[in-house]
C-alpha cells in the first residue's frame, strides 16, 4: 500500500527520542500549521497510539505528514541530500544568523537528554541554539520548534516581498 502525501513539506522537523507526548503533539499541530513534515526516531517515550500525543495534537493529527524512523541511520538515509540544523541550548551560534532553506531538517533532542554529544560533534558547523536569558535553563520543545519553524517561514516570505 503506497502513501499519498498530504503535502509537500517546506520543512522536516526531527524529534530525536522525543519523551513527552504532549509536546509531540503539539509539534505535530506547529508541523502543520507550517506545512513541515514531522520525523520521530525512536525510541519514543510514548505509543504512537497514546492518547496524550492525539490530544495534544488535535484534530489535526489527520492532516500531518509525519513518519517514524527505528534509528538515526534510517532517519538520515530518508533524508539523504538534505541540509540538517542540530538545536541545543549549549551552541554558540544563534539560529537568527543562519539563512534557512525550503526543505531544510531542524533537528532537537529529546526533552531531559537533548541532543546526544556524537551528534553535536559530528555536527558542531550546524550546531545552533535560541539564546535565552541565563535564567531559564531551557525552553519547552514544542516552543523552540515553533520558533524556528516560523523563523524559516519569516525568512522566505521576506526574501519573496
Amino acid at each position: 500500500m503506497s502513501h499519498t502525501p498530504k503535502y509537500d513539506p517546506l520543512l522536516h522537523v526531527v524529534l530525536y527520542h522525543p519523551e513527552i507526548p504532549h509536546n509531540t503533539g503539539s509539534v505535530g499541530r506547529t508541523c502543520v500549521a507550517a506545512g513541515a513534515k514531522l520525523w520521530l526516531v525512536r525510541p519514543l517515550g510514548f505509543r504512537l497510539d497514546d492518547y496524550y500525543l492525539r490530544r495534544a495534537g488535535l484534530d489535526y493529527w489527520q492532516h500531518l505528514e509525519w513518519e517514524a524512523a527505528d534509528d538515526w541511520n534510517h532517519l538520515t538515509r530518508r533524508l539523504s541530500g538534505r541540509r540538517l540544523w542540530f538545536f541545543s541550548k549549549t551552541a554558540t551560534q544563534s539560529y537568527a544568523d543562519v539563512a534557512f532553506q525550503q526543505g531544510d531538517v531542524l533537528v532537537f533532542g529529546s526533552e531531559s537528554q537533548g541532543l546526544p554529544p556524537s551528534l553535536m560533534e559530528t555536527h558542531a558547523e550546524q550546531l545552533l541554539r535560541i539564546p535565552i536569558r541565563p535564567e531559564a535553563r531551557s525552553l519547552n520543545l514544542s516552543n523552540a520548534v515553533g520558533i524556528v519553524t516560523f523563523e524559516a517561514l519569516r525568512q522566505w516570505r521576506a526574501a519573496e516581498a
